[in-house]
């Protein structure tokens, strides 16, 4: 097992994905390369972030991919919210995915203040 696998945050991540995933499968085909493929590479790479970070051997640059990560998940929203005011995101489907945005990034703030205080 890796160590990012350990972490809390890192399968939160990954759960973030999955919704942006599912949520985004129903948007127009038009926007395939546009808004869904910017919505699933940001996603994805919150967890990437992290699992790179966790490869660093100081806790300044591990702290430093747990903030890119945080930037992703604010991408997302944005993005989410572009999604919903298109009619590509029902309301209920935006509040759920803009909840666990600010779940992730919680964690991911707990996450970088844990290892800027070591």
């Amino acid at each position: 097992m890796f160590n990012f696998e350990k972490l809390e945050t890192w399968h939160e991540a990954i759960a973030f994905a999955d919704l942006v995933y599912q949520l985004t499968r129903h948007f127009p085909d038009e926007e395939r390369f546009g808004l869904t493929n910017q919505m699933r590479r940001a996603a994805v790479s919150i967890s990437s972030n992290i699992a790179e970070g966790c490869s660093r051997s100081s806790r300044v640059d591990y702290a430093r991919f747990v903030e890119i990560a945080t930037g992703s998940v604010f991408e997302v929203v944005s993005q989410a919210t572009i999604g919903r005011n298109q009619g590509f995101l029902r309301e209920a489907d935006y509040q759920q995915l803009y909840q666990a945005a600010e779940k992730q990034s919680r964690m991911l703030s707990g996450l970088r203040k844990s290892l800027e205080a070591a």
